[in-house]
């Protein structure tokens, strides 16, 4: 069972991290159900996050996975609020009783070049051009997308990060909002992991 990492970072929120090792089988077994994406690498994804929410929600009912027309799933008939992400072989989900969002990234040298997409030049100072920190930034937008969930968010403009700080094994992030009405500020948390960032909305 390669649960590679379980974290609460609220009293209410939990978020799980799974590294796939298994076939496809094992999940389908498990769920009761299989992937029809076109890749392996896909199907396993799918499966993996869905056997993940299964272990937070026992009684999970598949059918009432929906999605927002902006892209969001959402459980029909339940408080619970989750989000999911996966950067083959990794998966993650968090779940909550309010809005979270969570994101994982596996390190590609490329986010060096592409940085300037997202990050505003002060915020490239701040992660200092190293692939981890720019990677974690990554997550750490992506999750604070998927927690909003309405879609039409510029990356620069309405999420600049303005602090980064690491204690033990932690990253923490504070990050200026401005798409929602009144602004506020959204805080994160997470790490970097030898071979992928990840970031979960705490705030």
């Amino acid at each position: 069972m390669p649960l590679y990492k379980s974290n609460a970072p609220t009293a209410t929120a939990q978020s799980l991290i799974w590294k796939i090792e298994e076939p496809e089988s094992f999940f389908s077994k498990q769920l009761g159900f299989s992937g029809h994406q076109k890749t392996e690498p896909r199907r396993l994804e799918y499966l993996a996050t869905r056997y993940l929410l299964q272990h937070l929600i026992p009684d999970i009912s598949f059918s009432d996975l929906k999605c927002h027309p902006e892209g969001k799933p959402f459980l029909d008939n339940s408080h619970l609020h989750f989000s999911i992400s996966h950067s083959f072989p990794f998966v993650a989900v968090a779940l909550d009783q309010q809005p979270i969002g969570i994101d994982i990234q596996v390190f590609q040298q490329k986010i060096i070049r592409l940085q300037q997409k997202f990050l505003s030049p002060e915020e490239q100072i701040l992660f200092k051009n190293e692939i981890e920190k720019i990677t974690l930034a990554w997550t750490a937008k992506e999750a604070a997308f998927k927690w909003f969930g309405e879609g039409k968010v510029d990356f620069i403009q309405h999420m600049p990060i303005r602090k980064l700080a690491f204690s033990e094994q932690n990253a923490h992030l504070e990050m200026d909002f401005l798409r929602t009405n009144p602004q506020q500020k959204l805080l994160l948390t997470g790490a970097i992991e030898p071979e992928f960032a990840w970031s979960v909305t705490i705030a």
